[in-house]
């Protein structure tokens, strides 16, 4: 008779976890089952057994091996080789390391964010990337009349904005040829930039001058400027922001609101650690 073990392993879970069992997807009950065994490790500072894994997330210990197993292999959890206990694994805390800089990284950027919109009327913003795409992941309100919403993740096309311009000229040559090659360049506007080649030289332009700029290629009405921010590294890590309506964002006023952005950019790279020595 072959062996089965969904009958069993309801029965342990008891008869609502059973029920629920046949109303959802197998997937999304290991996603449940992989985050019952991950808070159940967290919670043992000398790690934990096998047996006693099994028993406080009431699964059979074969179906609990084969999950924690899957979860070694992908660094989420480690086993000791001479206890053989379960602990968190390096990816954890790398996941957890990175969430809490971007946090700290926001927080640090908004009353910049706030300072240069007040100072310049017009609705400013920072920008991440979060694989290709192009996240605002804060903003600081501007003053003037009809402003420019930049929604706190909102995602943005790179190749026709000011912000996503600076974050892919902080991209080495290989990651951005990457970028390019996995990349649809839509036009949005006339102005849009839609040949790889004239994207090239732009973004080339953005390194030269630590500036980048959105001329009505993504908004009809808006224009847009944005200078890179930098960590300790010398790594681009975001890019600040300002946008506002073509009729009040001329290009002459641009020259001044373009030496506030760099600024800020400036002021906020030094809070990250970076300097030019």
């Amino acid at each position: 008779m072959p062996e089965t073990s969904v009958v069993p392993e309801d029965v342990a879970d008891g008869s609502q976890n059973a029920e629920s069992s046949r109303e959802r997807g197998g997937g999304i009950q290991s996603i449940e089952r992989a985050f019952s065994i991950l808070t159940q490790i967290s919670q043992q500072d000398d790690g934990i057994n096998l047996a006693d894994l099994s028993k406080a997330v009431g699964l059979h210990t074969s179906t609990t091996f084969h999950l924690v197993r899957t979860m070694v292999e992908l660094g989420v959890v480690r086993q000791a080789k001479d206890t053989k206990r379960y602990h968190l694994g390096r990816m954890i805390f790398s996941l957890a390391a990175s969430s809490s800089r971007e946090v700290d990284l926001i927080a640090t950027a908004t009353p910049y964010l706030e300072s240069l919109a007040q100072g310049s009327g017009e609705g400013s913003h920072f920008a991440m990337l979060s694989g290709d795409d192009v996240v605002i992941v804060a903003r600081g309100a501007g003053t003037g009349a009809f402003q420019m919403v930049e929604r706190a993740g909102g995602v943005r096309p790179a190749h026709c904005t000011g912000i996503g311009k600076v974050l892919l000229a902080g991209m080495d040559d290989a990651r951005f040829e990457a970028w390019l090659g996995g990349t649809t360049l839509k036009a949005l506007t006339a102005k849009s930039i839609t040949d790889p080649e004239k994207l090239r030289l732009e973004i080339e332009q953005v390194r030269k001058t630590g500036v980048g700029y959105d001329d009505a290629e993504y908004d009809d009405e808006v224009r847009c400027v944005a200078c890179p921010v930098r960590d300790f590294s010398g790594q681009v890590v975001g890019a600040v922001g300002v946008s506002g309506p073509i009729w009040r964002m001329t290009l002459q006023r641009m020259e001044s609101i373009t030496h506030s952005v760099r600024q800020t950019a400036v002021h906020l790279s030094k809070d990250l650690g970076y300097s030019r020595d």
